[in-house]
């Protein structure tokens, strides 16, 4: 059942199988060039094994109910449907919504995310915000920085990330509250080769006691809403993101 919870300091939004006790780095590597029915795959840094991939459906239903045409399925390593990820239609501001498994029809999204406004519409910067919907679950993300440059971090308000209040709490605001980068995308580098890897394989790094089926669910989401395309050079500057403490 989608939840945000407080268990160490943990935010339960897909499932809480997807929260680990450490920092987690996949490596993300698209399997085509993510246009219609391509599709992706993420490894564990530390095991090395599968932990998601990601198909586009043509037709409807291929995921055994809800999938309809065009939707993005986020699979788990055994290949059960964990997130499906489809564009809100109508919409005039490009909006996303995220829904548990197969996504039936008689779901409400977990998630929904939207292009913030046009500014940095060539230069790839992201200007996404993503608003929570699952039961219990308050405060609101955003993403910070270039998708296409495969340099962007998401970013939880204070109130998302803090915990809920306990059974007949009154929620307090706490002074000193900061947001927290929860997830990042970056450049992938090939270590033994110091070489910098081309943007169909990239980092995803999520903190300790976060979702990473909704860290994906955002990635998915940031490749439609902003592409690949980006205007000049990528720059040596952009390889400099790391991992916050």
């Amino acid at each position: 059942m989608a939840q945000q919870q407080q268990q160490q300091q943990q935010v339960v939004i897909v499932g809480e199988e997807h929260c680990e006790g450490e920092d987690r780095e996949l490596t993300v590597r698209k399997t085509t060039l993510f246009s219609p029915g391509d599709g992706l795959e993420a490894y564990d840094h530390r095991t090395g094994a599968l932990a998601f991939r990601v198909e586009t459906y043509g037709r409807g239903g291929v995921c055994g109910g809800g999938a309809a045409a065009g939707d993005l399925a986020l699979l788990g390593a055994e290949g059960d449907p964990v997130l499906t990820v489809r564009r809100r239609r109508p919409s005039l501001h490009n909006r996303w919504e995220g829904f548990l498994g197969d996504g039936g029809a008689a779901q409400k999204p977990l998630f929904s995310a939207r292009r913030s406004s046009i500014l940095g519409h060539g230069t790839g910067a992201a200007a996404v915000l993503v608003d929570l919907h699952a039961p219990g679950a308050t405060g609101e993300f955003r993403v910070d920085g270039s998708f296409p440059r495969r340099c962007c971090r998401l970013v939880a308000s204070a109130k998302a990330w803090a915990a809920p209040a306990a059974d007949g709490e009154e929620e307090k605001e706490k002074e000193g509250e900061e947001d927290v980068v929860v997830a990042e995308v970056r450049r992938k580098v090939d270590e033994a080769a110091h070489v910098v890897m081309g943007r169909d394989v990239f980092v995803l790094w999520v903190r300790a006691g976060f979702d990473a089926a909704f860290a994906m669910g955002v990635v998915l989401v940031l490749d439609r809403i902003t592409g690949d395309g980006v205007d000049g050079d990528l720059g040596e500057d952009l390889l400099e993101a790391t991992s916050p403490a």
